[in-house]
């Protein structure tokens, strides 16, 4: 009986993230019907790059927005330089961007800056959308003309791809790029395929002026791209996933680095289950169906926490739940390899699957912290960045 309840209650905590999986794993792989767009009839586009120390790379950012083929109606390149304390506004004007400067150490984190950029910028009334891409960031050469042409075809809201731009510095980079495949091209990919709102993965995203005068950028966790996208789909928005460009951003490879951006995004995405889950439930229950997948995803936790619970399940002696576990772990695997294919993986992003059973015991080990960092009170804290030298205007 023992065994028998614990089985169950393993199987109970997962179900629905495998429904879920599974439907993305599905969409994912079905074929795309393109949807069209005039840049043209998108009016001036304004992006904002919210930056906190980040002198050694923005200058390289900016470049690179100011690099892109231009859209029809011109786009403002903006910086919000929040709580500096380095040198972050002055590059980023020498490299050609407008610059905001804000200090106030009580209202700190992402959320807050980018409040008051909007507000900043959608006071010029020619401004019809904005977008956000962060400081550690470079952007593919069309990726302002394909965030316009579909502005211009309709949308509420855009996402790109997001990916890792430097995989190649080790193995745990890579295993990144893997999740990175999976959470932020191939799952965004599976819902636009299904017409749903694809979710906001916090760089690389945009919302037009319609929906900010609706709802103001008023999320505050660290994780405030999942908090706003929950809010926006409540009032009847959806983002749409714009495939065909992308924005890559380093990801830590220091200790120091990789754990306290895990515990920010996986933190942070605890509390939102904590708080959330609930009242999504109630609504669902109530016959509110458009947000019975942004449930969905909630209910599917990290993957590799996912799948821990899983091969938990899977060892204890009762084998109607053993079954279910084993079938699981087999459409992780699925889903693995599919965002493998659609997000063009390599041989090298295969061979990094050898150390996804090591990854997993680490996360387990480390789960204590991630708690920790789902608390409310629990204050935004930048990623440490790997040494670089500070940039010039060059």
């Amino acid at each position: 009986m023992f065994f028998t309840s614990l089985g169950l209650a393993g199987t109970a905590l997962t179900l629905p993230g495998t429904l879920e999986l599974a439907a993305l794993t599905l969409g994912s792989v079905l074929p795309r019907e393109p949807r069209r767009g005039d840049p043209a009839r998108c009016g001036k586009l304004a992006v904002v790059v919210p930056a906190h120390d980040e002198e050694g790379g923005i200058a390289t950012c900016v470049r690179s927005l100011l690099a892109c083929e231009a859209p029809p109606n011109g786009a403002r390149i903006v910086v919000i330089a929040d709580n500096c304390s380095d040198a972050t506004a002055a590059r980023a004007r020498e490299a050609g961007a407008e610059v905001i400067e804000r200090q106030d150490r009580e209202r700190r984190g992402k959320g807050y800056a980018l409040e008051m950029a909007f507000a900043h910028v959608l006071a010029d009334p020619d401004v019809e959308a904005v977008l956000v891409v962060d400081a550690d960031t470079e952007v593919a050469p069309g990726f302002l003309v394909a965030m316009a042409t579909a502005f211009g075809g309709g949308a509420d809201g855009v996402q790109s791809r997001y990916l890792v731009a430097n995989p190649e510095a080790g193995p745990k980079a890579r295993l990144m790029n893997v999740a990175f495949l999976a959470f932020n091209v191939a799952r965004p990919r599976a819902r636009e395929r299904f017409g749903l709102s694809v979710g906001i993965l916090g760089n690389g995203f945009g919302l037009h002026r319609r929906v900010l005068d609706v709802l103001p950028y008023t999320a505050r966790s660290v994780v405030e791209d999942l908090e706003y996208h929950l809010m926006l789909v409540r009032k009847g928005f959806a983002i749409r996933f714009v495939e065909e460009t992308f924005v890559r951003a380093d990801m830590p490879t220091s200790e120091e680095g990789i754990d306290t951006q895990r515990a920010r995004w996986e933190g942070g995405r605890f509390r939102m289950i904590r708080e959330h889950v609930p009242p999504l439930l109630r609504e669902v229950l109530a016959g509110n169906r458009t947000m019975l997948e942004p449930l969905g995803e909630l209910l599917l936790l990290p993957l590799a926490t996912h799948v821990g619970t899983l091969l938990c399940v899977l060892v204890i002696p009762f084998p109607p739940t053993q079954l279910y576990a084993a079938g699981a772990l087999g459409l992780v695997g699925a889903h693995v390899l599919s965002a493998l294919y659609v997000g063009g993986g390599t041989a090298e992003d295969v061979s990094a699957l050898a150390r996804a059973p090591l990854y997993v015991a680490q996360k387990a080990m480390k789960l204590p912290s991630l708690l920790r960092a789902s608390r409310k009170d629990q204050a935004w804290v930048r990623t440490a960045r790997d040494p670089r030298p500070a940039a010039t205007a060059g």
